[in-house]
């Protein structure tokens, strides 16, 4: 019999509103051991120092440049030779087709439903879940607890004996969500089709020679446990 485990799993989003005009979005899971996260963490600390980086430089992809490239290179091997991290991520190509009216539901809950879509891969029994999300804006407290009601109820987990948190963290304070952003930065990039920055555009070719051409942009195989994407395409599923 398995012996339970606990597993940290640490989420954020991009380009989650409804109307910003960008038409892809994406969610992403980096999850690890948590009994592993304070190693992992360190790990990214030093290779911050490594590359000169001042110990409050906060690893997003917005801030990916050429003068940096080589850290978030070296960053993305960091996470590829790991072999403790993971990745998990839901696309939505174009989110313009969405239907919501059609559906009897408002874009929050068709939200709610991608996240635990884009989770719910993760979750093996009897393994426990610890949750951190990104602090984005001040609804974020009941849309924590929101997520965590969804979560627990469509795994029948009443008594959040699986899920055993889901809690916001500011992502300037956990390097394990500021991977996440990282990834999903590069997963949404590469569904935009975008190769405006040289520097992002090698993070994105980084990953390609290592997972697969197409492993960004295209719904991964059931067996591919190290960096796993869905992509959700609104004509082809009931809301």
């Amino acid at each position: 019999m398995t012996a339970p485990r606990t597993f940290n799993v640490y989420c954020d989003e991009s380009c989650h509103l409804e109307h910003d005009r960008i038409p892809v979005m994406a969610w992403g899971a980096v999850s690890c051991p948590a009994e592993d996260a304070r190693a992992i963490a360190e790990a990214v600390r030093a290779l911050r120092a490594e590359h000169g980086l001042a110990a409050d430089f906060e690893t997003k992809w917005s801030k990916v440049s050429p003068a940096k490239a080589a850290f978030y290179l070296a960053l993305v091997d960091l996470f590829l030779n790991d072999e403790r991290l993971r990745f998990r991520g839901l696309v939505v190509p174009d989110k313009g087709k969405l239907d919501h009216v059609r559906f009897g539901q408002s874009h929050d809950d068709w939200y709610y439903k991608m996240y635990f879509t884009m989770l719910r891969p993760i979750f093996t029994a009897p393994h426990r879940y610890r949750i951190y999300l990104d602090v984005k804006d001040t609804r974020g407290g009941p849309k924590t607890r929101k997520l965590h009601e969804v979560l627990a109820n469509s795994l029948y987990d009443f008594d959040r004996e699986c899920i055993e948190r889901v809690q916001q963290v500011r992502s300037h304070e956990s390097e394990l969500l500021q991977l996440a952003d990282l990834l999903i930065g590069a997963l949404t990039y590469a569904n935009r089709g975008l190769t405006t920055s040289t520097a992002k555009t090698a993070i994105v070719e980084r990953l390609r020679a290592r997972l697969g051409r197409e492993a960004l942009t295209r719904t991964s195989a059931f067996a591919a446990v190290k960096f796993n994407i869905l992509v959700w395409r609104a004509q082809e599923a009931a809301g």
